[in-house]
């Protein structure tokens, strides 16, 4: 199973469009999780109509017209795996913990927010995974996303990927 994690679009304050990179591998993907931050519904109509299967949250910067479409946390069984989907963990200190006893039945947990990548892992058991944003890089020296593979309940392939500078 291949998945597609990005979150923190901001379509369109931070870019008119997803980049064409990213958005060639929607169709793609099994799985196309997004953590949150649309800023705009028509992003999530592009991605529900191009994804064979969508897993999102809305975050902070959506309105009640996204609010009302997504969850604030998304759960999903994907390959053997308990992933879940959130907007926001807080501080980048105690994450780990944090998470590990906000979710204690979870295998891996997709956040945003930050648009910094992450990847840790909580408690020897929880994945923890921030792809960062594919249209605003704030203090990142690239915009990113991320991909990886669920096969035989075992996350495996995860790789951040880094998207060329706008012009």
């Amino acid at each position: 199973m291949e998945l597609l994690l990005m979150s923190d679009t901001h379509l369109p304050k931070r870019a008119k469009a997803l980049p064409p990179e990213l958005l060639g591998l929607v169709p793609r993907a099994d799985v196309v999780i997004h953590a949150g931050d649309w800023v705009d519904a028509a992003a999530l109509d592009l991605l529900e109509a191009r994804s064979r299967r969508l897993l999102a949250v809305y975050g902070n910067n959506d309105g009640p017209e996204l609010r009302s479409r997504l969850p604030e946390v998304a759960y999903a069984e994907l390959g053997g795996l308990r992933f879940g989907v959130v907007h926001e963990t807080g501080a980048a200190q105690g994450r780990e913990r944090r998470c590990a006893e906000r979710f204690p039945d979870l295998d891996v947990l997709v956040f945003g927010h930050s648009h910094i990548p992450w990847d840790s892992t909580a408690d020897g058991r929880l994945r923890l995974l921030n792809p960062g944003s594919p249209t605003d890089r704030r203090r990142q020296p690239h915009c990113t996303y991320m991909t990886a593979r669920v096969a035989e309940g075992r996350l495996t392939g995860v790789r951040l990927h880094a998207l060329p500078r706008r012009v």
